[in-house]
């Protein structure tokens, strides 16, 4: 804040006066400015001890769910097994979940896609900017807890005239002043209202914080998903080929057939027919597969020109043996939703504690120190030298209840907050069951996919003997196809929703981040900037 001149002139006389004053008189000024700084320190101090509490509610965790398994029946085996060599397999309660959890499938390919598309995926870069950004507005906010100096400098050339009094104690009409100054401002939180604040923020920092690894946990599963249904799209094409393939065959069969008189020419006509519808399926699998190639190509960060080398197939995919299932207590310290919607009833919590602050007096404390001097020579002399001390409290006398509704309405957001909070640990619950009892019908449809595949074929194997001797008609012939055909399809579904389902598991139950290594750091606010940087901030700046 800068001195008017004529208190500037003021100050400087009575320094001179100082100066030439007997040895007592300035003692007793030097007394009385030491008072004052004395005071000063003083109420700072008072400030500070006031600040020890701050209005509002503490926020409080909330409880875990009060429930011990997440289906009404006891889990039992999630399968078994089609292959004897291998073991069923089964739920295990409380067995952790790797932070690299897509390694179970034990497949390099799936691997090497999903660090790419970490790596690369403008969504989860976007998820990890919005985290700098809310835990760099908290540090900022951080700011308000100390007292924010400022300096200025400035300097003035003028003329009175002589028709008025000069500002300078030596009466000269022309005078060249040179003040520079600097001001010191506080805000002592009495009441708590930074703090609040401060304590919102990073809340909100917190819940961008998980919300990123929902993000991370979603492309994830979705890469995982995307590989799995990529797999079951080859299968099906496959399978189709293959029903091409001997269906070609029988109609080779038939010609003969016909041309040896054994049968008509509507036969090979009908077997015709059905080898075009069953070519007829085939494009739009491929286009199926074409398409979901292009979302796995955009899912790492591509362009569909750029498509992804992996590629993905059953049989290149294996299935755990053992199967996590956390406990309902540890569910929502794992799930990253449930950790946001904590985050952001916390952060709602703390806005009652600002919006209660907004209502009561706020304090302020200020100092300014400066010189005033006609020559750079004495600039800094004891006798330029002018001072001041303030405080002021400001309070709200009468808004139109303005700040009242914003209290009340902090606290119905608490309420929306805590309702969502709930409502988010259910669905979640409702998840993990939903996968469980998903996993555990898979299987007896994997089971009896397999079963009647291998019933179908047999059956069109024989089916095609005897036609081959003429010992039934085309009918049965492709009758048999077409149950081939269908059951080939179900058991490559069947296996692929086990590989799905199992994927939608590991979401279920979070994903395992807690067990990465690459948690936090990469994504941490930046610490405080330096000299260099505090005093000549850069305009522009290279993200």
């Amino acid at each position: 804040m800068s001195v008017p001149r004529a208190q500037q002139g003021c100050e400087e006389t009575g320094e001179r006066h100082l100066a030439s004053a007997p040895v007592d008189a300035r003692a007793r000024h030097d007394v009385d400015r030491g008072s004052r700084l004395v005071a000063f320190a003083l109420a700072v101090s008072l400030a500070a001890i006031l600040s020890a509490c701050a209005v509002g509610p503490d926020f409080q965790k909330p409880a875990a769910p009060e429930v011990s398994d997440y289906t009404k029946e006891p889990l039992g085996r999630a399968a078994a097994s089609t292959n004897p060599s291998r073991p069923d397999e089964q739920f295990l309660r409380d067995l952790d979940i790797p932070g690299q959890w897509w390694a179970i499938y034990h497949s390099q390919v799936l691997n090497e896609l999903v660090e790419d598309a970490l790596a690369h995926n403008a969504d989860l870069q976007a998820a990890q900017a919005a985290l700098r950004l809310a835990r760099e507005n908290s540090a900022a906010q951080r700011g308000a807890f100390f007292p924010q100096l400022t300096g200025t400098a400035t300097g003035i050339g003028g003329n009175t005239g002589n028709a008025l009094a000069s500002p300078l104690a030596s009466s000269a009409t022309s005078y060249t002043l040179y003040t520079p100054q600097v001001a010191v401002a506080y805000s002592p939180d009495v009441f708590g209202l930074v703090r609040r604040e401060v304590e919102n923020l990073d809340a909100v920092a917190e819940m961008q914080r998980f919300q990123l690894e929902a993000t991370y946990l979603t492309l994830t599963s979705n890469v995982v998903a995307g590989a799995i249904q990529e797999a079951s799209l080859r299968g099906q094409i496959i399978a189709t080929r293959k029903i091409i393939r001997l269906s070609r065959e029988n109609l080779v069969i038939f010609r003969r057939q016909r041309d040896l008189g054994q049968i008509a020419n509507a036969d090979v006509l009908l077997q015709e027919a059905a080898l075009a519808q069953v070519e007829e399926t085939l494009p739009p699998l491929e286009k199926q597969l074409a398409q979901q190639r292009n979302f796995m190509t955009a899912l790492a960060g591509r362009f569909p020109s750029e498509e992804i080398a992996q590629k993905f197939n059953i049989a290149g995919l294996r299935l755990p043996a053992e199967l996590p299932v956390s406990l309902p207590s540890k569910l929502i310290e794992q799930r990253p939703d449930i950790k946001a919607a904590e985050a952001n009833l916390h952060a709602a919590s703390a806005e009652i504690g600002v919006a209660t602050a907004n209502r009561l007096p706020i304090f302020n404390l200020t100092a300014n120190y400066g010189n005033s001097s006609e020559t750079l020579a004495t600039l800094f002399s004891p006798a330029t030298a002018a001072w001041e001390i303030g405080g002021s409290v400001t309070h709200t006398l009468f808004d139109g209840f303005a700040l009242y509704h914003k209290q009340k309405a902090a606290l119905a957001a608490f309420a929306q907050a805590d309702a969502q909070y709930r409502s988010t640990v259910i669905t979640a619950f409702q998840n993990v069951a939903d996968v469980l009892r998903a996993l555990q019908a898979d299987a007896r449809t994997y089971r009896a996919a397999v079963a009647a595949e291998s019933a179908a074929w047999k059956s069109l194997d024989i089916t095609r003997k005897q036609l081959a001797l003429g010992q039934i008609n085309n009918l049965a012939l492709l009758n048999a196809q077409s149950i081939y055909l269908q059951a080939s399809l179900v058991r490559v579904q069947a296996q692929a929703a086990r590989y799905a389902d199992t994927a939608a598991l590991f979401q279920a139950l979070g994903g395992g981040w807690w067990n990465r290594s690459d948690v936090g750091p990469a994504a941490e606010a930046s610490g405080p900037p330096s000299l260099g940087e505090f005093l000549v901030p850069t305009l522009v700046q290279d993200p």
